[in-house]
């Protein structure tokens, strides 16, 4: 509605409430009832006199010279109003406009909000459909073996039905075989043979039982007695002296693992194969056990258990107690003490390495506490062959200087090197590749008054055409390995 037609309601809507203000009929003799200033005057009506009709004289219309300004008071009073009521919907209007720009502010909000939730709904679709992609393809994998073992269960199956007719026919055999059996006489004397033979067996177990112990003891007392006569003779007695007087005696080898086993009795008829064996009969322990591998005498050897598995130990050097410079046979028979610095012997080394599959792991550690470790993969071949051994590294963290050696042992007796002065330029036994490589067998270096100390003590680990490490302490250990490559 526009302002005009505003004012023209508003003028009639005041006309009318003075017009219903002011009586329609009034008495003729009576003054206006309508008040002066409302905007109307009526003029009282003159009584005709009675009499013939004769025309009253006419008089001419008055017209109130009041009303025009009356119509504009009426106006003024009018355009006021239509001005307050034009403010009125101009301050409405400004509250409306304003509710508006706040609500399209909030929707400006919301619509923003909104965005940010679409772009994170799109992000997780997108996470979704990696997620599906991923599934499907574990599904196909999943697929794939199941049905491996689906056909394994199914070669299973037809093995076992195999099985079943081999027995069956086992079964017939057996029936066949009762029924040729000796009657009962003949049987009476048999079950006292078995028993005969049965007490002699046991009587000649217990015999070797006491006679392998015997001379366990005696080689361990042996070796005691080699390496305190070694103590004797080498350069270190002095410093070793104060510590010898003030140490407790050692107790034997069957005293020691009785204390450290995990089982009370020793059985040498049950004895692990070696330390891996050991460690998947729950010994957890680390220390002097006995082992009996494959077609050999049973023997002690020092395991070191790890979370990984049981190493066997088959060289350790600490502090060169121990003098290495020996000859062929001790080298094959073995020296040292197992709990200290010993070597373990190349029979017992290839009757442990002949079994099956294993590693050959190396621990070193220098001066400043820093330990380094290498692996390798190894064939060791019998006496005939002078124990040769082809290694294959794995992994390591130093210079390698045994990468791809193939060489036979020798000692200082017995020189299985084309190079003859390899073992004079070194001592001790080892499997020289070259005259300039390493060997951790080699003399046990002291410490000079004037000398550089790090480069004048213990054992040197020389790669080829690299620098010269110093080492405190080395230990030569072997582990078997599963049919998967992974350790016991």
């Amino acid at each position: 509605m526009s302002p005009a037609d505003l004012h023209q309601g508003h003028r009639e809507r005041i006309l009318q409430t003075v017009a219903s203000s002011c009586p329609a009929e009034q008495d003729e003799t009576r003054a206006p009832v309508c008040p002066p200033g409302s905007g109307f005057r009526i003029s009282p009506k003159v009584a005709k006199p009675e009499g013939p009709d004769e025309p009253a004289p006419s008089e001419p219309p008055t017209q109130s010279r009041f009303a025009m300004l009356d119509d504009v008071r009426l106006l003024a009073n009018g355009l006021l109003q239509l001005g307050h009521s034009l403010r009125d919907f101009v301050h409405k209007t400004k509250g409306q406009i304003k509710d508006i720009f706040q609500k399209l502010t909030t929707f400006d909000r919301s619509f923003s909000q909104l965005s940010e939730v679409t772009s994170e709904i799109r992000e997780k679709e997108e996470e979704l459909k990696k997620t599906t992609t991923f599934l499907q393809a574990n599904n196909q994998e999943i697929k794939s073996l199941s049905l491996e073992i689906s056909s394994k269960m199914n070669s299973i199956l037809q093995e076992r039905t195999q099985l079943q007719s081999k027995v069956g026919s086992l079964e017939e055999k057996l029936s066949g075989l009762s029924q040729s059996l000796p009657n009962a006489q003949q049987l009476g004397d048999i079950a006292q043979f078995k028993e005969v033979i049965s007490a002699q067996e046991k009587s000649i177990t217990a015999l070797l039982k006491e006679v392998k112990g015997q001379h366990e003891q005696l080689n361990f007392q042996r070796n005691k007695i080699k390496v305190l006569e070694e103590r004797l003779n080498s350069e270190a007695f002095q410093e070793t002296e104060d510590k010898v007087s003030n140490s407790t005696p050692e107790v034997s080898s069957l005293e020691y693992l009785a204390m450290n086993s995990t089982n009370s009795s020793v059985d040498m008829n049950d004895l692990p194969e070696d330390c891996s064996h050991a460690f998947t009969r729950g010994e957890r322990n680390s220390g002097v056990y006995p082992i009996k591998p494959n077609q050999s005498e049973p023997f002690y050897v020092y395991c070191q258990m790890t979370a990984d598995g049981g190493f066997t130990v088959i060289q350790n050097r600490q502090d060169g107690s121990v003098d290495f410079d020996q000859t062929w046979e001790e080298y094959e028979n073995g020296f040292g003490n197992l709990e200290k610095e010993f070597w373990l012997g190349l029979k017992k080394i290839y009757a442990i390495a002949s079994q099956g599959s294993s590693v050959l792991q190396i621990e070193l550690e220098d001066w400043k506490q820093g330990r380094h470790s290498f692996e390798y993969n190894f064939t060791l071949e019998g006496p005939a062959s002078h124990y040769m051994l082809s290694l294959t590294q794995v992994s390591g963290d130093l210079p390698d200087a045994m990468t791809n050696l193939t060489a036979s042992f020798s000692t200082k007796d017995r020189n299985n090197k084309e190079d003859s002065s390899c073992t004079h330029n070194f001592t001790g036994g080892w499997w020289f590749n070259a005259c300039e490589g390493t060997n951790l067998n080699g003399r046990y270096g002291h410490a000079r008054p004037r000398g550089r100390t790090e480069r004048r003590r213990g054992i040197y680990w020389r790669p080829g055409g690299g620098n010269t490490y110093s080492l405190k302490s080395s230990k030569i250990l072997i582990c078997s390995l599963t049919n998967d490559g992974s350790f016991f």
